[in-house]
């Protein structure tokens, strides 16, 4: 399941495999990287620390940007990335079996602690997000701009017809001409209440049950680039796979869809005992946005790069981090 938030399908598969999703293995991170802007004076020299991450490409290279910063401020850091599902890593930062992870608001607001409806502005809901999981030992640092939450997209040579920029312009579309709107999305997408069921009442949008094809997410990508069986196709707003396949985004102009704000999430312990780390990582996040992740990500997902390569080498370009 590429959506990383919530749901039963997530809590039941983990929940299955919780013992044995990896949190006792790991690997050194071995790299010889030196501060840059961040990190002067290595302040956490001497301290054992522990990254993570989901399954996914971004979650992947998010949890190798943090190990690295902490490695060039001088800890000796465990590698746990990739961990299957969302809810191996959260219990693994709960538990303080990790100390470090970027998390995504949304997924925290709306799966972790239980809340049904979204906060519409995303600070409000970072605040919301921040303030409850104080009793849960968990503290958050400020969060990014990037945002990996729903969109639908079109391919550039559709849309030169159709010019589509919002979901409204798809309900309009929808409204006029029926026939012209088929739509390809995942199974739990076209399922769930914050997913196609509620887009479509929060926008007045009546799709025919026979315009809707289900499918796995990378199929959707493919087909929607190639004209093939749908219009439209269910997408992530920081999928690298938008600009490679040249795709264009609609906006979500009654702001629908959750906010997944990426920020990092540690075990207050840790942060109690080294609080330098805010210091480390607020000005990365203050550089990340949702256009960074998508060339990040496309390098990973298109273009075949190892996430670690991928993390170290924007860190040093970024000026982050040095190359020992």
């Amino acid at each position: 399941m590429r959506r990383y938030a919530y749901g039963l399908v997530a809590l039941v598969l983990v929940g299955a495999g919780l013992s044995g999703c990896g949190l006792k293995s790991g690997s050194p991170m071995a790299d010889d990287v030196l501060p840059g802007s961040v990190g002067r004076g290595q302040p956490l020299k001497g301290a054992s620390l522990t990254v993570t991450s989901k399954s996914f490409s971004e979650s992947i290279v998010l949890g190798h940007m943090i190990g690295l910063v902490f490695k060039a401020a001088g800890a000796e850091v465990l590698d746990r990335t990739n961990l299957p599902g969302s809810i191996s890593g959260r219990e693994a930062i709960v538990k303080g079996d990790a100390d470090a992870i970027y998390e995504y608001t949304g997924t925290a607001w709306i799966t972790y602690q239980g809340n049904q409806k979204p906060v519409v502005d995303p600070q409000a809901q970072w605040r919301a997000v921040r303030d409850t999981d104080v009793r849960n030992g968990v503290t958050w640092l400020p969060q990014s701009t990037l945002n990996n939450t729903y969109t639908l997209a079109i391919n550039k040579r559709n849309n030169a017809r159709y010019r589509l920029r919002t979901l409204s312009d798809v309900a309009e579309l929808a409204r006029k001409d029926p026939s012209a709107v088929t739509l390809c999305v995942e199974n739990e997408f076209a399922s769930r209440e914050d997913g196609l069921p509620g887009m479509q009442k929060a926008y007045g949008m009546s799709i025919p049950a026979a315009n809707i094809r289900k499918m796995d997410a990378g199929i959707i990508y493919t087909q929607v680039a190639e004209s093939g069986a749908c219009l439209l196709g269910e997408a992530y707003t920081t999928d690298g796979r938008i600009e490679a396949m040249d795709l264009d985004t609609l906006a979500d102009d009654k702001r629908f869809f959750p906010n997944y704000n990426a920020a990092p999430s540690l075990h207050s312990a840790t942060y109690e005992k080294y609080p330098a780390i805010a210091g480390l990582l607020n000005p990365l996040s203050a550089r990340l946005n949702t256009a960074v992740a998508r060339e990040l990500n496309a390098r990973v997902d298109v273009g075949g790069e190892d996430p670690h390569e991928v993390a170290k080498e924007w860190l040093v370009e970024e000026g982050f981090i040095r190359e020992g």
